[in-house]
């Protein structure tokens, strides 16, 4: 059968191959380089930390106390800040840090895969990846959701690697590691990218050796392996740890989401009831292409034999695993969530792609076309790249202001902060953040926050003209500037914080 030049490269000496290796680099660096320009330039400046990524920094910062730590969560990425966040406060410092991280993470992910297809598919794919306002905004933040996806990348990438050529321990290694990142970021995300792996080694007869569904096994077992310790240690087993972390999502079921994720698209980080109307449908519009995309290019691959077929299918395999939880059962939407799926489909999107430019050239109508809805494409995820930030960069000025008001008020550390927003309040103050007893992040009952509270400077959060808690009626109440999405934003504060006086003019 004849080879597939845009998936089998042809056997070149060595000398030839050290060539191809420079000029893997020279199409694949540029990409990772653009990658972490469009961070630094829309998605870091002036941007604060989200209340997820307040938990995840307060577990290493040297400024505040670690926030509470729910079941569904894990420490990876609370690592991979450690480096930064336990030497200074500063977000901007953090966010470059994991914007220069997360480009090099893009260029070894796409590295990895460059004797499985050819480089420029492979750079047209990081592209089309990393071109993603889900993948722009999660690149600098501290969320473990895009190291999932650079996990499951290489995963697949060296997975494969090991299935062509037995002997490459190389590949094995990166298996095991690329599986043990993935589940250090999220342990389950990791048992739904194992889960193809495992079988597709059990299905194709050459590919029926224990070294690949080890290595795989491996590196679950020692990238979870903290999670598992926690769950025993401190929420009463791993069965345990799983039924709450089920519960604090809104419980697993049979709730397919397609709807909710096409409506998030827009820019909405979190749509939790999704129940808004679709008032963007531009924005969905890739998402709807995503699958004949992807169904072109594995029938391209299908035309050019089983090499070919093989290289995209088990990625387009293991997207499907890691996509169909946030997809079927879950009932809420997160676009983060889906980034490891659009990881790996972005393989296969770019083969078709590669093809269809290919057989468009000699007509530079359909080129010029093809080259200008790409052209939209990236410059509406940029739009909506810039809109996250921006509306970022205003809640954190809206909590630097909060924040000032409180300190004026008497609340410095060492002290305590309960009620709306508490985490990311507390966080910026220097005060542990504790939740009552009951919710999903319950650490402590009203008894023990009052006894806390007559010697530590407290103050109870509300929203919305809500009253305090009966306990709280009587401590001073003070007015806040509102933060996004909560008008009438008022702190009660106990007699333990004593206003600071206006300095005298």
């Amino acid at each position: 059968m004849a080879s597939d030049p845009l998936t089998e490269p042809a056997v070149r000496p060595r000398l030839a191959v050290r060539v191809r290796r420079h000029g893997d680099l020279w199409l694949l660096g540029p990409v990772a380089v653009a990658y972490a320009v469009a961070q630094l330039l829309l998605a870091v400046p002036g941007t604060g930390l989200g209340w997820d990524e307040t938990v995840y920094v307060s577990q290493v910062s040297r400024d505040a106390p670690a926030a509470f730590f729910s079941a569904p969560r894990a420490r990876g990425i609370s690592y991979l800040v450690a480096p930064v966040a336990a030497f200074t406060p500063s977000v901007t410092v953090l966010r470059i840090h994991l914007a220069l991280l997360s480009s090099g993470a893009l260029l070894l992910s796409l590295w990895l895969w460059r004797r499985l297809l050819p480089t420029p598919v492979l750079a047209l794919a990081g592209a089309l990846f990393a071109g993603l306002w889900t993948a722009l905004s999660y690149g600098p933040q501290a969320m473990p959701n895009l190291w999932v996806a650079f996990g499951s990348l290489m995963a697949v990438g060296c997975f494969l690697r090991a299935a062509r050529a037995p002997g490459d321990r190389r590949a094995l290694a990166g298996l095991c590691a690329a599986t043990a990142l993935a589940a250090l970021m999220r342990p389950a995300d990791a048992l739904w990218l194992a889960l193809p792996l495992v079988c597709a080694s059990a299905v194709v007869p050459q590919w029926r050796r224990p070294a690949l569904p080890a290595a795989v096994a491996v590196g679950a077992v020692l990238g979870g392996a903290s999670w598992a310790v926690e769950a025993e240690l401190r929420h009463g087993g791993i069965l345990a740890r799983l039924h709450r972390a089920a519960e604090i999502q809104g419980g697993l079921g049979w709730h397919p989401a397609f709807g909710d994720h096409l409506r998030a698209l827009g820019g909405r980080t979190l749509c939790r009831p999704c129940d808004v109307p679709w008032s963007h449908p531009v924005t969905g519009l890739w998402w709807l292409a995503l699958p004949v995309l992807v169904a072109g290019g594995l029938a391209v691959a299908h035309r050019g034999g089983p090499g070919p077929w093989r290289t995209l299918l088990v990625p387009t395999a293991a997207a499907l695993s890691v996509a169909a939880p946030y997809l079927l059962f879950v009932g809420y939407a997160a676009p983060r969530f889906l980034l490891p799926a659009y990881a790996l489909l972005s393989l296969p999107v770019a083969y078709c792609l590669a093809r269809v430019f290919a057989a468009a050239r000699g007509r530079p109508l359909v080129l010029t076309g093809l080259c200008l809805a790409l052209a939209a494409h990236f410059a509406l995820q940029l739009a909506i790249t810039a809109g996250v930030g921006a509306r970022s960069r205003a809640t954190a000025a809206a909590f630097t202001a909060v924040v000032a008001e409180l300190r004026a008020q008497g609340l410095r550390p060492p002290c305590l902060v309960s009620g709306a927003e508490a985490v990311r309040t507390g966080f910026r103050t220097g005060c542990a953040s504790r939740q009552l007893l009951g919710g999903h992040d319950g650490s402590i009952s009203a008894a023990g926050l009052v006894r806390l509270a007559r010697t530590t400077p407290t103050a109870v959060l509300v929203a919305g003209g809500a009253p305090p808690p009966p306990w709280a009626a009587r401590w001073r109440p003070h007015d806040l500037p509102a933060l996004p999405g909560l008008p009438g934003y008022r702190a009660y504060l106990a007699p333990s914080a004593r206003a600071v006086p206006a300095p005298a003019r």
